[in-house]
């Protein structure tokens, strides 16, 4: 299973009259919440990250590893999309992606853009969205199980 994720307005709840804590690793905390709840879906499945954000390219993926494991989320697999050369929105970056790898029924997204409602049909029903100036919430972690577990029984082998 794999887990595109945004950060910000997912992890990092998008608050302008909220100064952020900034950790040793010169990164935002996440939300207790937030993270709580990945740790819920994370604990759920047997998934892999693929960081969506735009951060993703701010940090190694040895560093990144750190980050969440400093927050509380332990990480056994995580990658990230290429770099955004193009300055794509996030709906075209995850098209794009998509049309370069033959992707089975097994992800989902999670993600606050809003650009992401114009996914086509396959994808969007995949999309957990959060609000940005919430996070992700136990509520949504419950979501993305029963869509996870959905997603698993769907699979057919040929």
């Amino acid at each position: 299973m794999l887990i595109y994720l945004d950060i910000d307005g997912v992890m990092v709840p998008a608050n302008s009259w909220r100064k952020l804590e900034i950790l040793e690793d010169s990164f935002p905390d996440f939300s207790r919440l937030a993270t709580k709840s990945l740790h819920k879906i994370l604990s759920s499945t047997n998934a892999t990250i693929v960081l969506t954000t735009s951060h993703k390219h701010h940090y190694t993926l040895e560093e990144w590893k750190r980050i969440f494991e400093v927050r509380g989320i332990p990480m056994v697999a995580i990658h990230r999309l290429p770099e955004n050369t193009t300055n794509s929105n996030r709906k075209e970056e995850l098209l794009n992606w998509f049309d370069s790898y033959d992707l089975t029924s097994n992800f989902i997204i999670i993600d606050d853009d809003k650009s992401l409602n114009a996914l086509p049909e396959f994808y969007k029903k995949r999309l957990i969205q959060t609000s940005a100036s919430v996070g992700l919430t136990e509520h949504l972690a419950d979501e993305a199980i029963e869509l996870i577990t959905r997603l698993k029984s769907d699979v057919t082998p040929e």
